[in-house]
Formats: C-alpha cells, sequence, structure tokens
C-alpha cells in the first residue's frame, strides 16, 4: 500500500467508526468499534514506518504492518 491508499482506508475506517458512534451502538457494533481501533492503528503505525524509511533515504514500499499485538501493545 502506499501512502494514498493508506490514507483513503484511514479515512474509510474513520467514517465507519463514526456511523457506529452516531447511535446507540449494539453488542455487535462495539465488537465491530474495537476491530476498527485496532485496524485505524496498524494504519497509522505503517504510515509512520513508511514516513521513518523515507526521511532515512530507505525504501518507504519495504514498510509492512505489524502485528496487532505489537501495535497495540506500544507505551503512549
Amino acid at each position: 500500500m502506499d501512502d494514498n491508499e493508506i490514507h483513503a482506508r484511514i479515512s474509510a475506517l474513520v467514517a465507519e467508526e463514526h456511523r457506529l458512534r452516531s447511535g446507540s451502538p449494539s453488542p455487535e457494533e462495539h465488537t465491530r468499534l474495537s476491530e476498527l481501533e485496532v485496524a485505524l492503528d496498524q494504519c497509522w503505525d505503517l504510515l509512520r514506518q513508511r514516513r521513518a524509511r523515507r526521511d532515512a533515504g530507505e525504501d518507504p514500499d519495504d514498510a509492512q504492518a505489524r502485528p496487532v499485538g505489537e501495535v497495540e501493545g506500544y507505551r503512549q
């Protein structure tokens, strides 16, 4: 995925998240919201990796999505 594709994916995920949060989410929708949060974290991480590689003079296409456990385990 290139940066534009990642941004498009983020936009789609955010739109779905907003739609689900606009009402009173069902238990299934709460589950989906959790999935969306994880997917967004992975997309943002991938975008940061690509930017870091580009800034370091490396090929951003070598960046890969990290496993959920790794991305979700980052300290803020």
